[in-house]
């Protein structure tokens, strides 16, 4: 498996690596303390951490939903959480003028699900020369993905990162199937699985997605019980007055526990 260098650290090797913050920007104080405390949390259980929210949430169901600050704020919001907590950024574009922006910024861009096959994205991406975490689309089976990386590699970026967040099952469901953990290991890089995401359900709600939360610690310990070099989580400090997808994020108060025993299940999956 290629190493994959972030900062001081290596993703998918010794330690477990955390992707976790809110869906979206909400205000710089939601960012402010939930960094504050992932960072606590991550240092004390000796994990590597990478802090996540997103500028823009260009794929909502409604043209009334909450997308966030947009581009330029949001991505000065990030770079202030960035050298406060001395943290890295991960955060997704869904043009390809957006990744040059982002990648000032961003020591992550985050390709997402719905764009994964868009190749001009792909390669925008790339051509940052910072790591690109390509999200498999709920469409998508894990072999698909092998076609996606070689568009990444072709524009010269080997630093890549995939992360499984469920498949389409019927309508409005998710199901996960962690036999894609090892078949997208097997491409030669590190796999990322994306806990809250998985636990949605896709316009359930008629104008937004739904999601079932009591699900996240289940899905998150047989992820790295399978192998998962990362794990992915969208936490807020409460997530019930979330202004995007509440649902399926966790609360902030929750998530040492749950960090701790994916932890000790990594080292024995290690071992």
């Amino acid at each position: 498996m290629k190493k994959i260098i972030l900062n001081n650290f290596e993703i998918g090797t010794d330690k477990l690596t955390i992707l976790a913050g809110p869906c979206v920007i909400e205000s710089a104080a939601i960012l402010d303390v939930t960094a504050r405390r992932l960072k606590e949390i991550c240092e004390k259980l000796d994990l590597n951490f990478v802090f996540k929210s997103s500028f823009d949430k260009a794929n909502r169901s409604s043209l009334n939903s909450f997308r966030g600050p947009g581009l330029e704020k949001g991505l000065e919001l990030l770079k202030e959480i960035k050298q406060k907590y001395n943290v890295p950024i991960v955060t997704d574009i869904h043009a390809p003028e957006q990744a040059e922006k982002a990648a000032q910024v961003a020591d992550i861009i985050q390709i997402p699900a719905f764009l994964c096959r868009q190749t001009d994205l792909l390669v925008a991406a790339a051509k940052t020369n910072k790591i690109v975490n390509i999200k498999k689309g709920q469409f998508l089976s894990p072999e698909q993905m092998e076609p996606l990386i070689k568009k990444v590699e072709v524009s010269g970026n080997y630093n890549i990162l995939l992360t499984d967040r469920g498949s389409s099952f019927g309508y409005h469901n998710l199901v996960t199937d962690f036999r894609g953990i090892p078949i997208m290991q097997s491409f030669g890089y590190p796999v990322v699985f994306d806990a809250t995401h998985s636990v949605q359900l896709p316009g359930a709600n008629g104008h937004c997605s739904g999601g079932d939360r009591r699900f996240v610690p289940v899905l998150a310990k047989a992820a790295v019980a399978a192998g998962a070099n990362a794990l992915f989580f969208e936490i807020h400090p409460t997530p019930d007055t979330a202004l995007c997808d509440g649902p399926n994020m966790i609360p902030l108060d929750e998530v040492e526990d749950l960090f701790a025993v994916c932890k000790n299940i990594f080292e024995v999956v290690k071992e």
